[in-house]
């Protein structure tokens, strides 16, 4: 295949699904949505995990309006509740007996300071915790099922992020939305690649993956709504971004691309990264750094109380 052909990879890309289960979190809207509907366009059985149920059951009677011979179903996943990831991943366990692809999307953007019903930070709590938890609820899902495949949608906000395992939670203070919500990002790569280490070191049939959409016309701004710098920037939106579906495609090319290789990172293939068809990127040498991969894994742990036994190194 040609450097121009990878560079145009688009849903006509994506192969047949029938017969696999694919959970998107954040499904109800923007990317999580447009990933939703393409999975079940090319017939995946598709679980949208929304925090609102509300508009969760909205955007599943918007998808089988597009696709009215979809199989898929909408269900409740709160990020920033523990009991609430444990409650979705005993509901999914009961009721499917494979799961090939988990894209965890959902996330919160430049939040003002605040915490999660578990105590943790917001961003980083709903961005990096909450699908940390819901991964390693799932893993025996995922391990029972071949080819299986983790999708972590980053940010090249994860730039901006340092892992500062003395004021994780901000608890010391110095709280920036920009700075917390970089951290989450950071965490989703260090999460990523230390997944796909675990996955190789254990020998099973499974994959780590990450994405980012570039910059995407979506509602994840909304915390943005009323600062002035950012309406007076609305109106060039369109002019930079892409559409959600256009920013939906690292995530699908990450979750279904026969060529991908775990621990590659998807994104547009555009200047900076900002827009364009998806291929794979680089991220920092921060999201490399094992040694914070492994600290953060052991943290989060101890934090969720979620354990990777089959995957454990010691």
């Amino acid at each position: 295949m040609s450097k121009g052909n990878r560079s145009r990879w688009t849903t006509d890309n994506i192969p047949d699904l029938t017969g696999r289960t694919a959970i998107v979190t954040g499904a109800n809207t923007g990317i999580g949505y447009e990933a939703a509907l393409e999975f079940a366009h090319k017939g995946a059985y598709t679980v949208l995990a929304c925090r609102s149920k509300e508009r969760g059951q909205q955007a599943l009677r918007n998808l089988k309006a597009e696709v009215p011979r979809a199989s898929a179903e909408i269900m409740q996943l709160d990020l920033a509740s523990l009991a609430s990831v444990r409650g979705f991943a005993g509901a999914f366990r009961a009721g499917h007996e494979r799961l090939d692809v988990l894209a965890n999307n959902a996330g919160i953007m430049m939040v003002p300071y605040g915490t999660t019903e578990d105590g943790f930070e917001r961003q980083f709590g709903v961005n990096h915790l909450g699908h940390f938890a819901l991964t390693g609820l799932l893993l025996d899902s995922l391990l029972g099922t071949p080819h299986a495949r983790v999708v972590n949608v980053s940010s090249s906000g994860h730039r901006t992020g340092t892992m500062d395992f003395d004021n994780l939670m901000w608890e010391k203070g110095r709280y920036t939305p920009r700075h917390a919500y970089g951290r989450s990002k950071l965490a989703n790569l260090l999460f990523t690649y230390e997944l796909q280490r675990r996955f190789e070191a254990a020998g099973v049939d499974a994959m780590a993956v990450a994405a980012h959409p570039g910059i995407a016309d979506t509602d994840l701004t909304r915390y943005l709504a009323e600062k002035w710098y950012f309406r007076l920037g609305r109106r060039l939106i369109p002019l930079v971004a892409q559409s959600a579906a256009m920013g939906a495609l690292p995530t699908l090319r990450a979750a279904v691309d026969p060529t991908a290789k775990g621990g590659q990172y998807y994104g547009p293939g555009g200047r900076n990264e900002q827009r364009g068809y998806p291929i794979v990127v680089a991220s920092n040498s921060a999201s490399h750094n094992a040694d914070d991969a492994r600290r953060l894994w052991e943290v989060s742990e101890q934090l969720t109380g979620v354990r990777y036994e089959a995957l454990d190194r010691d």
